[in-house]
């Protein structure tokens, strides 16, 4: 989805400080709803590998149905990262690459989960949000790390979850997708609210602790670097 088909236009940061502006400026435009969005029957999911030792990476878009976890589309898109790596600011430096990948998807998402975060996020403002509020589309983040806030330990059992908190600011939840194993971090990132978005992600994660579309991103991505795409 390139420019013709999103809602806000992707801007190219002149630095970090003005990459901090354009967060700022499009965090204003976040919409987190506290109603029950309709249930989906496709969730695309999104990731990007990097060959080591350089700027070349392959972005993967991979569209599944929610009920039977079938791949319906795939898409990959390769090229090079040009902003530096920036904790907190990843944003920029994948964007362009997923942006591409999404538009040669036939079908139009309907909701987008990223390998990453939503408002989960220093600035509120992660991946899942900057691509959700310039595509206008449901987007949520799923990580298998906590990047900011605390939680207590979910219940061991699948399904079962903890708060993620910065002080009295809920930021997402730590969910257990498969039991006894650890669990993954997920926050809203635009037009889905929390309880929407651990459902889904309890939901696409039967077999694996990730949920099979970025699981399947994650493996599309690496396969398509490795052959040079």
């Amino acid at each position: 989805m390139t420019d013709k088909r999103t809602a806000v236009p992707h801007r190219v940061p002149a630095d970090v400080a003005d990459a901090e502006r354009i967060q700022a400026e499009l965090r204003d435009r976040l919409v987190l709803p506290d109603d029950p969005i309709e249930p989906p029957a496709t969730v695309t999911g999104l990731d990007i590998s990097y060959a080591i030792g350089s700027d070349r990476a392959v972005a993967a878009a991979v569209t599944v149905e929610v009920g039977s976890l079938r791949v319906r589309e795939v898409a990959t898109a390769p090229g090079t990262v040009h902003f530096p790596y920036v904790p907190g600011l990843l944003a920029f430096r994948e964007i362009p690459l997923l942006l591409a990948a999404l538009d040669r998807l036939d079908g139009r998402p309907e909701v987008l989960v990223c390998d990453g975060y939503g408002i989960a996020h220093p600035r509120r403002f992660g991946l899942a949000s900057h691509l959700g509020v310039l595509l206008d589309l449901p987007a949520f983040g799923v990580a298998k790390n906590a990047f900011v806030g605390e939680h207590a330990e979910p219940g061991p059992s699948r399904g079962e979850w903890s708060a993620l908190h910065d002080g009295d600011e809920v930021l997402g939840r730590a969910v257990r997708t498969r039991t006894g194993v650890k669990p993954v971090y997920v926050s809203a990132g635009h037009r889905i609210g929390l309880a929407d978005a651990t459902a889904l992600t309890v939901r696409l994660s039967t077999r694996y602790r990730i949920p099979e579309p970025t699981r399947q991103a994650d493996i599309i991505s690496r396969q398509a670097l490795r052959q040079g795409c």
